[in-house]
């Protein structure tokens, strides 16, 4: 049969892609039908017999005899003397099925078909990788370098497969080398000019519950529920946890003797700090837990607008807010409150916002960031600790604190 190259194609896609017989009999098809439309107007007219196993396919063309010079459509008439050319005995009337060979179809048709014929075929592979990395969002895969960009790492799976893993969501402390295995969740898949996007994040917090899963048997089983998970990546993180069997620990067992079943977790991130806690409905308790490792001495809670003011002892503030105020930040987005920490014996402290008048908003919030709210809790802190801690200038916070101190001179 001519063309045979074609056919070649047909069998080096169906070997290497591995694509189902009824499938590639499909795109075969369509693609063929697309040449004849183009050719001959239509292709209704058309039987394509195609046998993938064999590497070969047959074209045919049916028209209806009528009588010679009556001939209206080419395509779907045939003269009575050019019927009888093919077989002497045909009448007015009668179908006439005629083999086109692709030959007829022209030099350029033929190389167009092929390209067709691979653009579809990679089509429909692209399809069933989106499908397939799309069913695995929110799970941990395993892939290794194969390119490190300025701005995302290029990785290649077992099968050949483009994962990305942009900086943003990367863990800070991560560094790869090319051939290094990376883990982390597959966090979207979208189809771009039908070609798959595969974007793995470390950085998301479903990578931690989803390693919990992966290291802990009790989480694997059922036993133990994550209930919640919130990380600054590479720095700190917090994990609710619960069971509802009384007889199992979950903080227990997710730490593990002197932290033995997390410390594969803790070195999977970069040595990010994890704080397990026990979840429970009690609110009181669940913010006084979130807050770990410091002690709590007392709680006011505002539902309404999702506020707890937190009593503690001066020594347990620090603990309380945390380098950098991660600690506070985090026990927040636990708990899905706003946690204001005063100090005991500090009841006539006052808010920051408070001084709005005075001092610019965008300063404020600089405060807010490392879990400062109060006047005397900034008023507590070294100006130098302030500078390294915040974006603020020495002047800038120099300014503050005069101001803040007018507020308690007698």
């Amino acid at each position: 049969m001519e063309n045979l190259a074609l056919i070649e194609s047909f069998s080096e896609f169906k070997d290497d892609k591995q694509i189902d017989r009824v499938t590639l009999m499909a795109i075969l098809e369509e693609v063929f039908r697309n040449a004849l439309k183009k050719k001959y107007g239509s292709d209704d007219n058309f039987d394509i017999i195609v046998n993938p196993d064999k590497g070969d396919l047959e074209i045919w063309r049916n028209r209806v005899v009528v009588a010679d010079g009556e001939v209206e459509d080419p395509n779907e008439e045939i003269s009575l003397s050019a019927a009888r050319k093919i077989e002497p005995d045909f009448e007015i009337g009668e179908d006439v099925s005629e083999e086109v060979k692709l030959i007829d179809l022209g030099r350029r048709s033929i190389l167009a078909l092929r390209q067709n014929l691979i653009s579809k075929i990679h089509e429909h592979d692209n399809t069933i990788i989106y499908k397939q990395f799309k069913d695995l969002e929110g799970e941990i895969y395993t892939a290794e370098v194969h390119h490190i960009r300025h701005r995302a790492v290029i990785l290649l799976d077992d099968e050949g497969n483009e994962i990305i893993l942009p900086k943003e969501k990367q863990i800070p402390s991560d560094f790869f080398r090319k051939g290094d295995n990376v883990r982390g969740i597959i966090e979207s898949v979208d189809l771009k000019g039908n070609k798959p996007t595969i974007i793995m994040s470390r950085a998301n917090p479903v990578f931690l519950e989803k390693l919990f899963e992966q290291e802990i048997p009790e989480v694997f089983d059922g036993l133990i529920t994550v209930k919640k998970v919130v990380r600054i990546p590479g720095e700190k993180a917090k994990v609710a946890v619960d069971s509802y069997d009384d007889r199992i620990d979950p903080v227990g067992a997710c730490v593990g003797m002197k932290g033995s079943r997390i410390h594969g977790i803790v070195r999977e991130l970069g040595n990010e700090n994890i704080d397990v806690i026990n979840y429970t409905n009690n609110l009181n308790l669940y913010i006084t837990r979130a807050l770990s490792p410091a002690k709590v001495t007392s709680i006011k809670i505002d539902e309404e607008k999702k506020r707890a003011e937190v009593i503690l002892r001066p020594e347990e503030v620090s603990k309380a807010i945390g380098r950098g105020g991660h600690n506070i930040r985090l026990a927040g987005q636990l708990t899905g409150y706003e946690i204001d920490v005063l100090r005991e014996g500090a009841e006539e402290d006052v808010e920051l916002s408070e001084f709005s008048d005075e001092i610019e908003g965008w300063i404020i919030e600089e405060f807010h960031k490392i879990g400062l709210d109060t006047a005397k809790s900034v008023l507590e802190h070294d100006i130098n600790d302030l500078v390294k801690r915040t974006d603020l200038e020495e002047e800038t916070i120099r300014d503050v604190i005069n101001i803040l101190k007018e507020e308690f001179e007698e």
